[in-house]
C-alpha cells in the first residue's frame, strides 16, 4: 500500500470568528468549498460562491440522537437549493458547498458527484441519510468522469477537516497481527486504533443482552447501528458486517458487551496487555 501523500489545506475565517463561517481551499486544486452554520445562513446567500454550479453536504443531529444526519444535493446555483432547504428541512445545522473556482464544473459534473457521495455515505452507514434515493450516475464521457472522481478525491480530503466524516468507510489499516481483541460474556472481537478513534473488523460479534443499566448513549448507538445494518443479527449474538469506526475504544467496548466499558482495560493484545499497558510502554 502506497504511502498518503501531505497536503495544504487553507482555511479563510472572513468574520473572525472560528466558528463562524469558512472558506476552504486545498494546494493544487480548483475547487473551493464555504462551510458554515444554519444561523450565518443569511450571511452566507449573500457570497458570490453560493451563486456558481456546485455540490453541497449539509447536516445535523439524527433521529437515534448518536447518527448525524446528511443530506447530498447539488444545483446550478446552489442558493436556490439551499433556499428550498431553509424552508422545507428542519434538521440541519450546518452546510458545506463545493464548487470550482474557475467554473469548470457543470450540472452533469456536479450530478456526478452527488450520486458518488450519497453512494459513498450510503456504503459508509455512518450517518442517516437524509436522501431518499441513492440518484443514479450520469453517463458522462471517460474524460468528464476522471475529472469528477479527480474533484472529489480532493473534496473527500477536505470534509474530514471541517468535521464531516461520513463519506470515508472505515478500514483497519495494520496487519491482522497487531489486532487488538475482545473476549467477554461468549464474544470475541478484534479492532485497532487509528486516526479517527477505534476500528472494530467486520465479523466481530457483539452481545445481544444489555445490562438494565446501559448508558443511553450506547443504547440508542446499538439501536442505531442494528437499523442501518452494521449489526446484523446472527442467533445469540449480533456480528458486525463491515469494519466500523467507533469514537474511542471505550465506546466500541460498550457497544459491544452491551454495558458501559473502559476500553483501555477491555481491549488486549495477543499477549494479554491491555491497551493501557501498550499505550503507557509506548510513552515511555
Amino acid at each position: 500500500m502506497s504511502k498518503a501523500q501531505g497536503f495544504s489545506v487553507r482555511i479563510f475565517i472572513p468574520s473572525g470568528e472560528p466558528d463562524g463561517l469558512r472558506i476552504v481551499e486545498k494546494s493544487n486544486w480548483t475547487g473551493q468549498g464555504l462551510v458554515f452554520p444554519r444561523a450565518q445562513f443569511a450571511e452566507a446567500r449573500q457570497r458570490d460562491e453560493l451563486k456558481r454550479t456546485g455540490v453541497y453536504v449539509l447536516w445535523g443531529p439524527g433521529e437515534s440522537g448518536q447518527l448525524p444526519r446528511v443530506y447530498v444535493g447539488e444545483g446550478d446555483s446552489v442558493l436556490s437549493r439551499l433556499d428550498q432547504h431553509a424552508k422545507q428541512k428542519d434538521f440541519w445545522t450546518h452546510a458545506a458547498v463545493f464548487s470550482s473556482k474557475d467554473q469548470n464544473l457543470n450540472k452533469a459534473h456536479v450530478k456526478y458527484l452527488e450520486a458518488r457521495l450519497v453512494a459513498l455515505a450510503a456504503e459508509a452507514k455512518r450517518a442517516e441519510l437524509d436522501n431518499g434515493n441513492v440518484p443514479q450516475l450520469p453517463v458522462l464521457s471517460e474524460a468528464d468522469a476522471a475529472d469528477a472522481e479527480a474533484f472529489l478525491a480532493d473534496l473527500l480530503l477536505c470534509l474530514p477537516i471541517v468535521g464531516v466524516n461520513v463519506f470515508e468507510k472505515a478500514k483497519a489499516a495494520g496487519a491482522q497481527s497487531r489486532d487488538l481483541i475482545l473476549r467477554a460474556k461468549g464474544i470475541e472481537a478484534r479492532g485497532q486504533e487509528a486516526a479517527e478513534g477505534f476500528v472494530v473488523r467486520a465479523g466481530s460479534q457483539a452481545v445481544k443482552q444489555e445490562v438494565p443499566s446501559i448508558h443511553s448513549y450506547l443504547r440508542e448507538l446499538r439501536r442505531a447501528l442494528v437499523a442501518q445494518g452494521v449489526l446484523e443479527d446472527a442467533g445469540d449474538f449480533y456480528r458486525l458486517t463491515q469494519d466500523y469506526t467507533f469514537n474511542s475504544p471505550s465506546t466500541a467496548a460498550g457497544v459491544l458487551l452491551g454495558r458501559s466499558a473502559n476500553g483501555r482495560e477491555e481491549w488486549k493484545d495477543a499477549k494479554g496487555r491491555t491497551l493501557r499497558e501498550i499505550q503507557e510502554t509506548a510513552a515511555t
